[in-house]
Protein backbone atom coordinates (compact mmCIF):
# COMPACT_ATOMS: atom_id res chain seq x y z
CA UNK A 1 0.00 0.00 0.00
CA UNK A 2 1.62 3.10 -1.13
CA UNK A 3 1.17 6.84 -2.12
CA UNK A 4 3.69 8.41 -3.89
CA UNK A 5 4.16 12.46 -5.11
CA UNK A 6 5.98 13.92 -7.69
CA UNK A 7 5.97 17.33 -9.90
CA UNK A 8 6.93 19.90 -7.13
CA UNK A 9 10.17 22.44 -7.40
CA UNK A 10 10.67 25.75 -7.40
CA UNK A 11 8.98 28.25 -9.22
CA UNK A 12 8.05 32.19 -9.30
CA UNK A 13 5.19 33.78 -7.74
CA UNK A 14 2.50 33.64 -10.61
CA UNK A 15 3.98 30.55 -11.97
CA UNK A 16 2.33 26.96 -12.18
CA UNK A 17 2.96 23.40 -11.17
CA UNK A 18 0.94 20.04 -11.11
CA UNK A 19 1.41 17.45 -8.73
CA UNK A 20 1.00 14.49 -9.23
CA UNK A 21 0.17 11.39 -6.58
CA UNK A 22 0.65 7.38 -7.94
CA UNK A 23 -1.56 4.86 -5.62
CA UNK A 24 -1.03 1.14 -5.11
CA UNK A 25 -2.32 -1.87 -3.26
CA UNK A 26 -5.66 -0.66 -2.74
CA UNK A 27 -8.90 0.03 -4.48
CA UNK A 28 -7.68 3.78 -5.18
CA UNK A 29 -11.25 4.25 -7.28
CA UNK A 30 -13.23 3.93 -4.02
CA UNK A 31 -11.84 6.44 -1.89
CA UNK A 32 -11.67 10.14 -1.64
CA UNK A 33 -8.27 11.38 -1.81
CA UNK A 34 -6.89 14.76 -0.57
CA UNK A 35 -3.77 16.84 -0.83
CA UNK A 36 -2.18 18.06 2.73
CA UNK A 37 0.42 20.51 2.77
CA UNK A 38 3.15 21.85 5.78
CA UNK A 39 4.74 25.07 5.59
CA UNK A 40 8.14 25.07 7.61
CA UNK A 41 7.00 25.97 11.68
CA UNK A 42 3.16 25.33 10.49
CA UNK A 43 1.04 22.63 11.16
CA UNK A 44 -0.34 20.33 8.29
CA UNK A 45 -3.19 21.77 6.37
CA UNK A 46 -5.84 20.51 4.35
CA UNK A 47 -5.45 22.09 0.83
CA UNK A 48 -8.09 20.20 -1.51
CA UNK A 49 -10.21 16.91 -1.24
CA UNK A 50 -12.20 15.10 -4.35
CA UNK A 51 -14.78 11.98 -3.75
CA UNK A 52 -13.76 8.80 -5.13
CA UNK A 53 -16.12 9.13 -8.61
CA UNK A 54 -14.58 12.78 -9.02
CA UNK A 55 -16.99 15.08 -9.79
CA UNK A 56 -17.36 17.01 -6.20
CA UNK A 57 -14.34 19.47 -4.46
CA UNK A 58 -13.30 20.88 -1.63
CA UNK A 59 -10.51 23.57 -1.50
CA UNK A 60 -9.19 25.78 1.09
CA UNK A 61 -9.94 28.85 1.24
CA UNK A 62 -6.50 29.81 0.68
CA UNK A 63 -6.38 27.97 -2.51
CA UNK A 64 -9.82 28.77 -3.81
CA UNK A 65 -9.66 29.70 -7.58
CA UNK A 66 -5.94 28.89 -8.04
CA UNK A 67 -5.76 25.31 -7.19
CA UNK A 68 -7.65 22.26 -8.93
CA UNK A 69 -7.47 18.79 -7.77
CA UNK A 70 -8.58 15.70 -9.95
CA UNK A 71 -8.69 12.34 -10.25
CA UNK A 72 -7.59 9.82 -13.02
CA UNK A 73 -9.33 6.46 -11.52
CA UNK A 74 -7.79 4.57 -14.58
CA UNK A 75 -4.67 5.79 -13.65
CA UNK A 76 -4.63 5.15 -10.28
CA UNK A 77 -3.42 8.58 -9.65
CA UNK A 78 -4.56 12.36 -7.88
CA UNK A 79 -3.29 15.56 -9.65
CA UNK A 80 -2.84 19.08 -7.88
CA UNK A 81 -3.00 21.53 -10.02
CA UNK A 82 -1.17 25.26 -8.83
CA UNK A 83 -1.64 28.13 -10.53
CA UNK A 84 -0.89 31.77 -10.08
CA UNK A 85 1.32 30.52 -6.90
CA UNK A 86 2.41 32.40 -4.28
CA UNK A 87 5.13 32.40 -1.40
CA UNK A 88 3.00 31.34 1.04
CA UNK A 89 2.38 28.33 -1.14
CA UNK A 90 5.96 27.67 -0.38
CA UNK A 91 5.67 23.92 1.62
CA UNK A 92 5.69 20.20 1.67
CA UNK A 93 2.99 19.08 -0.29
CA UNK A 94 1.65 15.53 0.74
CA UNK A 95 -1.09 13.24 -0.75
CA UNK A 96 -3.42 11.49 1.85
CA UNK A 97 -6.04 8.61 2.03
CA UNK A 98 -8.60 8.66 5.45
CA UNK A 99 -10.86 5.57 5.75
CA UNK A 100 -12.28 3.33 8.50
CA UNK A 101 -11.40 0.25 6.02
CA UNK A 102 -7.22 1.27 4.84
CA UNK A 103 -6.88 3.51 8.02
CA UNK A 104 -4.92 6.83 7.04
CA UNK A 105 -2.08 6.59 4.37
CA UNK A 106 0.75 9.44 3.68
CA UNK A 107 2.58 9.66 0.73
CA UNK A 108 6.46 10.92 1.30
CA UNK A 109 5.92 14.61 0.31
CA UNK A 110 7.50 16.60 -2.15
CA UNK A 111 8.56 20.10 -1.76
CA UNK A 112 7.28 23.42 -3.39
CA UNK A 113 8.89 26.63 -3.60
CA UNK A 114 7.46 29.87 -4.57
CA UNK A 115 10.40 32.12 -4.53
CA UNK A 116 11.84 34.71 -7.20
Amino acid sequence: VQLVESGGGLVQPGGSLRLSCAASGFRFRSYAMNWYRQAPGKERELVASIISAGGSTNYADSVKGRFTISRDNTKNTVYLQMNSLKPEDTAVYYCNVNSATIGTLWGQGTQVTVSS
